[in-house]
């Protein structure tokens, strides 16, 4: 915020686009799931792919909001075409959905009536979902495949990370890169096995 109170153009421009595309997005469409970023929306439609489906056929559309804090922007922004919302968020950010929620009218929910809505949340973040939910030998064999686990071995040596557990260095390693965090997404949700799906990510993408 700028000195004299107001919001920057260079703010402001970015999520106002994101907006128009997001309402583009939706028309003609049943449902819209709203998630943070990027990395979250490859693993949703990965999931979606692993599952057989077809989500623009379904007329599902996953909009990366650009931050959790801009959810309330996206709901009244959506409201109005009527099509049906769902989310994903983490554990800290609940707070920002709750608020959304309360200016189109859906005040004091829990997590359960907000699962009912369409609305689920990770543990920590969705990295950490996929991660406990493959494993570290799981997810190393991926780093494998892609021919990063010699650089993550390296990575593990750093002294900012001799201390943390297994899955708070491999949280970190993928979150090192932004590109990196999105490629993974996808990778280590196709590595899951059905039943081994975080029931957040398989709630958001059903509801």
């Amino acid at each position: 915020m700028s000195a004299d109170g107001s919001v920057p153009a260079a703010v402001v421009e970015p999520l106002a686009a994101a907006l128009a595309a997001a309402v583009a997005a939706a028309h003609g469409a049943e449902r819209v799931v709203l998630v943070e970023g990027p990395s979250d929306r490859a693993a949703l439609e990965a999931l979606a792919e692993r599952q057989g489906r077809t989500l623009t056929t379904e007329g599902v559309r996953v909009v990366a909001m650009g931050g959790i804090t801009n959810i309330a922007s996206f709901v009244e922004a959506l409201r109005p075409s009527g099509v049906r919302l769902a989310g994903l968020c983490d554990a800290a950010e609940e707070r920002f959905v709750v608020r959304a929620l309360g200016r189109v009218g859906v005040r004091g929910v829990t997590r359960s009536e907000r699962e009912a809505l369409g609305f689920f949340t990770c543990v920590a973040d969705i990295e950490d979902e996929l991660i406990r939910a493959l494993g570290i030998a799981g997810v190393e064999a991926v780093l494998a495949s892609e021919g990063e686990l010699a650089s993550y071995r390296l990575f593990q040596q750093q002294p900012a990370q001799r201390e943390r557990s297994d899955v708070q260095q491999l949280h970190r390693f993928l979150g090192t890169r932004s590109m990196r965090k999105i490629r993974y997404g996808r990778l280590l949700v196709e590595a899951l096995d059905p039943d081994q799906v975080p029931r957040p990510l398989r709630g958001a993408l059903a509801a």
